[in-house]
């Protein structure tokens, strides 16, 4: 099979492109910036450069593909806004691949978006979903809830740094999935027929609210934690703020998500049936503790091999340093 993989640059589509070539797909990605995109190629994908927000530069990613996964989304640091690149180009993306007559096509969306239509990004994401399911597309919406990946900087890297870890008041706990486990779904679903035109959740093994994610950190790092805890008002004001300049209302319209999840209300749905569905075994999903055991496992080892190093070098600088007045015995 033939697939486009659109925002393959990114913390997800990264993995949707790597699961696809491992499993002998062909694979093509519509990329805005070669060089940044070189791994892709290293991989094995073909690049073709474009823009989904430039209409005219996604059909020549569209020749000859049988299925498109679309990861793309707004970064933080785009002069893009959200609505330009996860509504406006989500339609140029979606409408060039009716006319080319590419049936599959393989959407994220958020978990529970319909009950959060007041946040920017949700909104559009449901919006996503009407539109493509109304498209005549044999579409298939897979909705996420939180990364794993994204724990690293929120948790992790600030344990391991004794800096600040930022917490609200009352947080959301939410069934985290590593993007690894999220790109088996992706890459099953262009392949089974029996997905199209449906929406599933896709979720990891159960939820973790933040204070049990920093005590697995702690457990790991053999680390204490510093924990600084915001109100859902500062917040608020802070969103506020940032949604009247142009180059920081991504960050306003991300704040307004940060909002969902700081209402304490759990973010999971069940996933039984959606395994069976796409022929997956749960055991094989990673779990938030493997995953945090296999990254601290890692960083320990590098901080050990670094002390090593250090040690040694010392050790050669006190031998150069021996006084020219000491007799040789």
């Amino acid at each position: 099979m033939k697939l486009l993989v659109v925002g393959a640059t990114g913390t997800l589509g990264r993995q949707v492109a790597r699961r696809a070539i491992d499993e002998g797909h062909q694979v093509r990605c519509l990329v805005r910036n070669q060089r940044r995109a070189k791994f892709l190629k290293e991989w094995g994908a073909e690049l073709i450069i474009g823009n989904i927000c430039k209409k005219e530069t996604i059909p020549p990613a569209l020749e000859g593909v049988d299925a498109v996964i679309d990861a793309a989304t707004a970064r933080l640091e785009d002069s893009a806004s959200v609505k330009e690149v996860d509504w406006q180009g989500k339609v140029n993306l979606i409408q060039a691949v009716k006319k080319a007559g590419v049936e599959r096509y393989i959407f994220f969306s958020i978990l529970d978006a319909e009950k959060h239509r007041e946040v920017p990004l949700m909104e559009i994401k449901y919006c996503t979903e009407k539109f493509l399911a109304e498209s005549g597309l044999k579409y298939t919406t897979l909705k996420l809830c939180g990364f794993m990946q994204g724990l690293i900087s929120q948790y992790a890297i600030p344990i391991l740094d004794n800096q600040l870890v930022w917490v609200t008041g009352e947080n959301s706990p939410i069934a985290y999935m590593n993007t690894q486990d999220i790109a088996k779904f992706a890459v099953r679903a262009a392949e089974l027929p029996e997905t199209a035109n449906q929406t599933f959740p896709v979720v990891g093994t159960r939820t973790w609210g933040a204070e049990e994610i920093i005590k697995v950190c702690e457990r790991l790092s053999g680390k204490e934690a510093k924990i600084s805890r915001v109100p859902l008002g500062a917040l608020k004001a802070m969103r506020r703020i940032t949604r009247y300049f142009k180059w920081s209302k991504n960050a306003s319209d991300r704040l307004a998500f940060a909002e969902v999840l700081a209402s304490g209300k759990s973010l999971d749905a069940p996933m039984e049936e959606v395994y069976q569905t796409f022929n997956l075994d749960p055991k094989e999903t990673t779990t938030l503790e493997a995953y945090f055991q296999e990254y601290f496992g890692r960083i320990m080892q590098k901080l050990k091999e670094i002390d090593y190093e250090k040690n040694k070098t010392k050790k050669r600088k006190k031998k150069k340093k021996r006084s020219p007045f000491k007799s040789k015995s």
